[in-house]
């Protein structure tokens, strides 16, 4: 069991419980062992005229403290390498209204990050910034990240005629990059990136399934200052990646990631509104591919200037701010930009092809594709995708198997394009 503490440094206990980890929200404890998560941004929110409701603001610590533990816990000391079991205390301005959501939130921890959780909601939290309201003029916010999805999201939104406010999760190989598409969509002005600022001393577990929720919470805090309820908060991610299907059978490591899926946005949704938070997560690529995605934005001579910049890798920094070209969401990339018209892809690979993949650079990705592309073929695609589906409803399990079915052959094209089928 690995115990942690997230409080404000008003509550900090003066011994902690043997083990535990401890973290104080906004503020240093300046305390030898303790950690502090976003130090100083409260302080930066009031002055900007942040004044959330008591229920946003105690969501924005939560996700703040998941995201904390999910850091410090490493997967490596636990029995199988990969599963924690994470007991965690969260000091809230308002614990009792999250008492009935306890059983809730901890299945959708669950089903975000694979681990056992046990949560504490206390007394401790830090009293929502108090600020001089003043409201954006927007519609909704969009989240924008750097990447592909989330810049076609954008440019559907504006030249839909929406007015989004753009959130971006502070990334250092993205930052400048989020600030540049906000701009071009003319959201710079009020453009909001923010950083968990979560620092501890001791190794950080790499694997971040729960970093994610920080988004959400920098999402919701956006939507504060938006008029009108529910505020539209829109996740543009393409329907593969959202499910993300395992390419052979008991994938785990960062290939499962369920950060988009629908039934963990669905969870998510029913616990904002149980806790009378006005904003709606929206899904709107849901069952669209990354091509189709390419394909249908409502704006393609802009798409074809800045396409290519984005990012998509999942070894970013291993490559030296180069996509790798092979790891899963580099396939996908490529595969979309394949099927939009391949002098759209300007984009430098460290591999330009998938030959020659072995694991020496990591997970052999190309082979696990092809291993599902001709599982499909073989066994066809209901066997393959098993109980995958098994979160949709009737009426929308079509859809999703459909943007599955597409996205793999937007893969099988790719692999056969490179001489690997």
């Amino acid at each position: 069991m690995m115990k942690v503490l997230c409080t404000s440094v008003d509550h900090l206990p003066a011994t902690l419980v043997d083990g535990e980890r401890a973290f104080t929200l906004f503020r240093s404890a300046k305390r030898a062992g303790v950690g502090t998560i976003a130090q100083g941004w409260r302080g930066s929110l009031k002055r900007k005229g942040f004044a959330p409701s008591a229920q946003a603001w105690d969501f924005v610590q939560f996700c703040l403290s998941v995201c904390a533990a999910d850091l410090c816990c490493l997967r490596s000391t636990s029995a199988d390498g990969w599963t924690r079991t994470i007991e965690l205390t969260v000091g809230l301005h308002e614990p009792l209204r999250w008492a009935p959501w306890k059983a809730h939130v901890e299945g959708m921890l669950k089903f975000l990050t694979g681990d056992y959780w046990t949560l504490h909601f206390v007394e401790g939290g830090v009293a929502p910034p108090n600020g001089r309201p003043q409201p954006l003029a927007h519609d909704c916010i969009s989240l924008l990240s750097g990447g592909l999805d989330s810049l076609i999201g954008g440019i559907d939104l504006v030249t839909g005629g929406r007015r989004p406010a753009f959130v971006s999760q502070l990334a250092h190989e993205d930052s400048e990059r989020q600030r540049r598409y906000a701009t071009l969509l003319g959201g710079g002005a009020t453009h909001m990136q923010w950083s968990h600022g979560i620092s501890f001393s001791g190794s950080r577990e790499p694997s971040t399934r729960g970093r994610s929720l920080a988004f959400y919470g920098f999402a919701v805090m956006a939507a504060s200052k938006i008029a009108g309820r529910p505020v539209q908060v829109f996740v543009p991610e393409n329907g593969f990646i959202c499910i993300n299907p395992p390419l052979v059978p008991g994938r785990v490591a960062s290939l499962s990631t369920r950060t988009t899926h629908p039934l963990f946005i669905a969870k998510l949704q029913e616990l904002v509104d149980g806790l009378g938070i006005g904003v709606r997560f929206e899904l709107p690529y849901r069952f669209k591919t990354k091509g189709e995605m390419l394909r249908e934005c409502a704006d393609q001579a802009l798409l074809g200037t800045v396409a290519s910049d984005s990012t998509s890798c999942g070894r970013f920094r291993t490559y030296n701010r180069t996509h790798c070209g092979r790891c899963v969401p580099c396939m996908i990339r490529r595969a979309a930009f394949l099927g939009w018209g391949t002098s759209h892809d300007r984009t430098t690979y460290a591999f330009p092809s998938l030959v020659g993949s072995d694991k020496s650079s990591g997970p052999d990705d190309p082979m696990a594709a092809v291993l599902a592309v001709l599982s499909v073929r073989e066994q066809g695609l209901d066997r393959f995708l098993g109980a995958t589906l098994a979160f949709a409803t009737a009426g929308e399990r079509g859809d999703y198997r459909r943007v599955l079915q597409a996205g793999l052959g937007e893969l099988e094209a790719l692999l056969q394009a490179d001489g690997l089928l």
